[in-house]
């Protein structure tokens, strides 16, 4: 037998060992049960705090920003549709819609409850783990009912899913089973004792509903999260104003020096409820979350919220290469002659013309991403009222070589008491 034909033939072996693999996680997945304890009826039928309400599933909704992920820009709310390009090929959302055919209108509480809780669909079908069900898991059964009670109330809209365009083995959802052995804990959130009541609500919104860490954290080569490096920051794509699809980096949200140590709670609050604060204005993915999500959240969850992202510990992703001293010298002569005026050269920023660059996360992101962006195409803002007077940035992009922002850009990351690294010249261009 020939080596090709012996290596054919194992690699045959191992997909069936995976597959068989597969089947059993997912056979003991779902014997194991994914079942509310109690009927959808016995939670409406509930008075106060645990009670399920179409108005409380509206507002979870706004929470967990489930418009943005399910409507495209021509399409109808929650119908499905947007794409999510990512390692392993292109996702799209589905219909959340009551439509009985394309949508969920079917569906019974214990169905939606199991799509929440492990990622399964009626059935049996694994769901893609690009729709956040290792955050959800977290929410409370009531919290569950009354996101499907709200689900239900809206417009069904006809709108068949598109199919997904996956590289093998990716495309092959049997193999999710073990993934989520190895990934994901189907367990409710339980309040720590020891920390406040605000601690706890903050807790239980960043970690489960809004889903933070979903961006915020950096995946390992099977798409999960690394949880030793928790709200350090990632990277992903998204779509921008001028079109097409752009790399956008998500900050550190830690204490450390290159997030938000220097941000105070209240400087979190009003980011979150307008998009801008005394630290930074939104970019970005992080508009459409303000635009569509947090600014509609309560003063108190806001609040709760920034206490706990506050009392994150201090983490950093490794450190990236120093710039030459030429390459700093000649991003500072950029620096001074293109952005000095605005940010002064301090980079504190000045009043109603630039925003302080000193500790800003955007800026010591682990990717420079988005601070390319931001340089070449400008702020990408939420539409006004939530935008700032301080978005009168013009966009750099035909004004700089990609040299000339890949000198600016390592010298604001490593200037100001940053030393987040350098930015090559192919980083500029694969944002072009």
């Amino acid at each position: 037998m020939s080596r090709k034909v012996v290596l054919r033939f194992s690699g045959l072996v191992v997909a069936v060992l995976l597959v068989s693999l597969a089947v059993l996680a997912a056979v003991q997945l779902h014997s194991a049960g994914a079942s509310p304890k109690q009927s959808l009826d016995y939670y409406t039928a509930l008075t106060g705090p645990g009670q399920a309400t179409v108005e409380k599933g509206a507002y979870l909704a706004r929470a967990g920003n489930c418009q943005t992920c399910h409507t495209t820009e021509e399409g109808s709310a929650f119908a499905g549709g947007v794409a999510f390009r990512t390692d392993f090929g292109v996702l799209y959302s589905t219909n959340i819609t009551p439509d009985k055919t394309t949508g969920i209108g079917q569906w019974s509480f214990a169905d939606f409850f199991q799509s929440m809780k492990v990622g399964l669909r009626p059935d049996g079908e694994h769901l893609y783990p690009a729709f956040p069900y290792t955050n959800f898991a977290l929410l409370s059964e009531s919290d569950i009912a009354s996101l499907y009670l709200y689900l239900q109330s809206l417009d069904p809209v006809a709108a068949p899913a598109r199919n997904n365009d996956l590289k093998f083995p990716y495309n092959q959802r049997p193999l999710l089973a073990l993934w989520k052995k190895l990934f994901h804990r189907a367990t409710t959130y339980e309040s720590m004792t020891s920390r406040s009541l605000d601690w706890n609500r903050g807790a239980y919104l960043v970690e489960g509903v809004a889903h933070c860490g979903a961006c915020h954290t950096p995946r390992n080569f099977l798409g999960a999260e690394k949880p030793s490096l928790a709200f350090t920051g990632g990277v992903h794509q998204d779509r921008v104003l001028l079109g097409g699809y752009r790399w956008w980096s998500a900050v550190n949200l830690t204490s450390d020096s290159s997030g938000l140590a220097s941000w105070r709670e209240q400087d979190i609050v009003d980011y979150l409820r307008t998009g801008a604060s005394d630290k930074a204005v939104v970019h970005g993915p992080m508009r459409d979350v303000v635009m569509h999500s947090t600014r509609y959240l309560s003063e108190g969850d806001l609040q709760a919220m920034a206490v706990y992202l506050k009392s994150l510990p201090a983490k950093q992703q490794d450190k990236r290469v120093v710039p030459s001293a030429q390459t700093t010298a000649a991003g500072e002569i950029v620096y001074t002659v293109h952005c000095g005026s605005c940010h002064l050269p301090t980079g504190l920023g000045a009043e109603g013309l630039g925003v302080a660059l000193v500790g800003n996360p955007i800026v010591q992101a682990p990717s420079a991403a988005s601070l390319i962006n931001v340089i070449l195409y400008g702020p990408h803002l939420p539409e006004r009222p939530f935008s700032v007077a301080r978005s009168n940035m013009k966009m750099f992009g035909k004004r700089l070589s990609d040299e000339d922002i890949a000198q600016l850009a390592s010298y604001l990351r490593t200037s100001f008491g940053h030393n987040a690294g350098a930015v090559t010249i192919e980083e500029v261009r694969a944002q072009r």
